[in-house]
């Protein structure tokens, strides 16, 4: 698809220093792994567990010659995401709270990370010049009804109006908002398969829907809008939706499924767009584009998109594409 406007310069991943954070995360993992196959010149790896970098790094080594880089460091220190994003053309900012409880429990924390932690990044791209930053977002970050959707509501705020701090130089902010990622840490794929010997596996409410993505298909849509963005934009997947009871069925077909009550802060469907952001959204074959509300530092973009009718809104339960039980179970495989 073609945009229009001021355009960033041709990303060519062979000539780039790309760094994650939370690198060694499921997502970061993923994408890592996958980016390797693109010759980059070099890959940070930037994580403040210094367990999981041993563990990753015996995976995949940095040795004499490698193009990887392990580096200590919590998003929260601003002075060593700096020094981290010396010499770095892009920055792929996974690094997140994201457990809802969590957050819940533990909320001025949750702001540390996943507010003030954007806010670095943000920041320490700007001072090191870093010419593509993609923030990585949630489907919970609409009409957030718990601490974890709201701090991540305002990260993408952040990302997206951060261009307007740039000035003359030439970094830029964009997200990507998706739903759940199969088989990814914490989430409920686990837990059925952990439930699974006892006989029974529990459901919060038996009408409850999701967006589904795996983590080969968010990792490619990540690397497709790095490559694409202009900055400011927040980008969404057409993915399909599911009901949580019928991935129980898949996961454990002879089971009992005891539905136990939806929890604080548990939405019974998700929103990847709501109705008041359709308005500035535009549609494309596989993907929406959010445009920016105020988009001081460019001019227009993205001119084949098609406006999204009025009243729109991406909802999980309101979806056009379902799963079915096949297409769960092949999904689930692949995880």
């Amino acid at each position: 698809m073609d945009d229009e406007g001021d355009e960033l310069d041709k990303l060519n991943w062979s000539e780039c220093s790309v760094l994650v954070t939370g690198g060694t995360g499921s997502f970061g993992r993923t994408f890592i792994e996958h980016i390797l196959t693109k010759k980059p010149r070099r890959v940070v790896i930037f994580s403040r567990d210094e367990l999981k970098q041993h563990e990753m790094r015996r995976a995949l080594p940095d040795e004499l010659g490698s193009p990887l880089r392990y580096f200590i460091g919590d998003v929260r220190d601003a002075d060593r995401l700096r020094r981290a994003f010396h010499d770095v053309d892009v920055v792929i900012h996974a690094a997140a709270l994201k457990q809802v409880p969590t957050c819940e429990y533990n909320p001025i924390e949750a702001v540390n990370t996943n507010i003030l932690g954007a806010r670095n990044v943000i920041e320490a791209a700007i001072d090191q010049g870093v010419k593509r930053v993609i923030g990585m977002s949630t489907d919970k970050a609409v009409s957030p009804v718990n601490m974890y959707g709201a701090t991540k509501l305002v990260a993408e705020k952040l990302f997206v109006q951060g261009n307007s701090y740039v000035g003359a130089g030439r970094t830029r902010f964009s997200c990507v908002r998706y739903g759940n990622v199969v088989g990814s840490r914490g989430s409920v794929v686990p837990l059925f398969l952990d439930q699974k010997p006892s006989g029974t596996v529990t459901v919060t409410d038996d009408r409850m829907t999701r967006f589904w993505i795996t983590l080969t298909q968010g990792v490619d849509f990540v690397v497709r809008c790095t490559e694409q963005m202009q900055g400011g934009e927040v980008f969404v997947p057409k993915i399909p939706s599911m009901r949580i009871v019928d991935l129980a069925k898949a996961l454990a077909p002879d089971c009992r499924i005891n539905v136990t009550g939806i929890r604080p802060g548990e939405k019974l469907h998700e929103l990847l767009i709501s109705e008041d952001e359709a308005r500035n959204t535009l549609e494309f074959d596989d993907m929406f584009v959010l445009q920016p509300i105020f988009p001081w530092w460019l001019g227009e973009r993205w001119k084949n998109g098609r406006p999204l009718p009025d009243g729109f809104r991406y909802s999980s339960d309101g979806n056009s594409q379902w799963l079915s039980m096949a297409e769960l179970k092949n999904m689930i495989g692949h995880a």
